[in-house]
């Protein structure tokens, strides 16, 4: 007896071979729009903190905003992500002649996340 096609217990097996190959895909997927998602957020906090950088370089050294210490510029949402600013202006030479800035941009998105730049201001 001459018999064609596939039996049930075939096609069964083959389903299972497909779906364990698509859940696979499935997870990899899931960890591609992770991934897709922090880079948006790091390239927009990078934004941030290169625009407020360039900002407080063009300040005149008196101004307010560059005096020594931890100032804090409060948080900014960008589409839906919430972020963290804040800089720090340490004095390099006692006259106060010559200054750092670290620009810090953090933000939450299940983990804490942060980028700093970090720039040198001569009079």
């Amino acid at each position: 007896m001459n018999h064609r096609g596939f039996t049930l217990i075939e096609v069964l097996i083959g389903l299972i071979i497909l779906a364990i190959g698509l859940l696979g895909i499935a997870g990899m997927q899931m960890t591609s729009v992770k991934g897709n998602s922090f880079s948006n957020n790091l390239t927009q906090a990078s934004y941030v903190a290169q625009d407020r950088i360039e900002f407080l370089k063009s300040l005149d050294m008196t101004s307010n905003a560059l005096t020594a210490g931890d100032h804090n510029e409060g948080t900014m949402t960008i589409a839906g992500t919430a972020f963290n600013r804040s800089y720090k202006v340490t004095f390099e030479r006692p006259d106060g002649s010559f200054r750092k800035i670290a620009y810090t941009v953090g933000w939450f998105d299940g983990v804490n996340h942060g980028i700093t730049f970090t720039t040198s201001r001569a009079q």
